[in-house]
């Protein structure tokens, strides 16, 4: 009867594990729907075209090689090792029958992990929107999601320094999220703003986007998407502490949304008096990126303000990258980067295990690591094969010059 229980065991952690995958999945549909809605038609398919392509690489890439050096044994607690091709070998319910203590499938936990690099990845498409090339930008997808991002992964989850310091990331605020706001915020360095902008003396232009209802939903299907993300990141569900432990999750990263969405439009209201959409959004994905870090631990109430927090902080963040000349279009650092950082540093104040000082050495480890990567190589192809498309092609748009294909041909204007 045991093993009978722990095979069934096993098949439902499994089964929750693909599920949370699979939802965590539909998140690229999330990201794709709001960095169409955000920029102007005329580069919408080129829009497109980097999402479903960079989930496909991130997807090869991490099998190729990305697991391997994220869950590998190490050479140093610093330093992973590398391996190529992650192989087929599986768990069993034979495995558990005789004892072993895994309860899940192998391959189930690379399915809920690649996933997550993928997360990553188009976290940089939406920052970089308007003016990058797109294969530039596809061939840094091939580094990042098979080396820079394993590597910091390696050193957290994968049991390396951060691990042994006490690092504490529940379903990665620092690791997934900050991860890829400083990837982008090197991009946007290196690229430059698009044209027109910023004016002569600092001010800044508006550049609206073409499509808010398609804007409004990519961020429900991101808030959907989000309850595998931090659901999942529980592991299992087939005991009753962990089953309560998925259902406050749920609640919390509901909540931690929702407050952000109130603040920000609070804020929004009071900076400018309106109502902004965009930051209302973008306070949505704060709250969710705010409560990432440690959605297991804290009261409905407290996770609600963790969000309120990260909802604030974004329209803070995204004014004042403007401010600098930053020209991010959908405020992708900010809500994931900015709200990144927050959520780890609320992790202490309901984790009694978890110390400032760890946190604070996360957040440099991983920024220094990815941000310093990632200028590298954005300068490494800017040199090689350039990154930024000419004026003149910027002008046209995207969609033609790169694509080929208009999204809205009835309705598209160059400006």
């Amino acid at each position: 009867m045991s093993a009978e229980i722990n095979e069934l065991a096993y098949a439902l952690d499994t089964f929750y594990f693909l599920l949370s995958g699979a939802l965590v999945m539909w998140m690229a549909a999330g990201f794709t729907m709001l960095e169409s809605g955000l920029v102007r038609a005329k580069n919408t398919t080129e829009i497109l075209t980097k999402n479903i392509s960079l989930y496909a690489i991130a997807c090869i890439m991490y099998m190729v090689i990305g697991y391997n050096i994220m869950y590998g044994a190490g050479v140093t607690s610093i330093i992973p090792s590398a391996s190529l091709i992650l192989g087929a070998a599986d768990n069993s319910a034979a495995a558990i029958a005789a004892g072993s203590d895994a309860y899940y499938s192998d391959i189930s936990d690379f399915f809920f992990q690649v996933v997550f690099v993928a997360t990553a990845m188009s976290i940089i498409s939406g920052a970089v929107a308007e003016r990058m090339k797109l294969w530039s930008f596809l061939l840094f997808t091939v580094i990042l999601t098979g080396v820079i991002y394993p590597v910091q992964g390696f050193w957290s989850w994968g049991g390396g320094f951060l691990d042994e310091a006490g690092f504490a990331d529940f379903a990665g605020s620092g690791i997934v999220h900050m991860f890829g706001a400083a990837a982008a915020l090197a991009a946007v360095i290196v690229l430059g703003p698009r044209k027109g902008k910023y004016g002569p003396n600092g001010e800044v232009k508006p550049i609206p986007g073409t499509n808010m209802p398609l804007a409004t939903l990519g961020v429900f299907i991101l808030w959907l998407g989000w309850f595998g993300f931090n659901g999942g990141s529980e592991l299992k569900v087939s005991d009753v502490d962990s089953a309560n432990a998925v259902a406050l999750i749920f609640a919390n990263t509901n909540l931690s949304a929702a407050g952000g969405v109130v603040a920000a439009l609070i804020t929004a209201k009071l900076m400018f008096g309106k109502a902004d959409l965009t930051m209302a959004l973008n306070g949505g994905i704060a709250g969710l990126v705010s409560i990432t870090a440690g959605p297991d631990v804290p009261s409905l109430l407290a996770a609600s303000l963790i969000g309120a927090v990260g909802g604030v902080l974004v329209v803070f963040s995204i004014v004042g990258l403007d401010k600098l000349k930053l020209d991010d279009p959908v405020g992708a650092i900010s809500a994931h980067g900015t709200a990144g950082i927050w959520g780890l540093l609320a992790v202490p104040l309901w984790y009694d295990a978890a110390t400032f000082g760890a946190q604070i050495l996360g957040i440099i480890s991983i920024f220094a690591w990815t941000f310093g990567a990632s200028i590298v190589l954005w300068l490494i192809l800017k040199a090689v094969m350039g990154i930024r498309v000419t004026e003149e092609e910027e002008m046209q748009g995207l969609d033609i010059t790169e694509c080929g294909v208009e999204a809205y041909p009835d309705f598209t204007k160059t400006q």
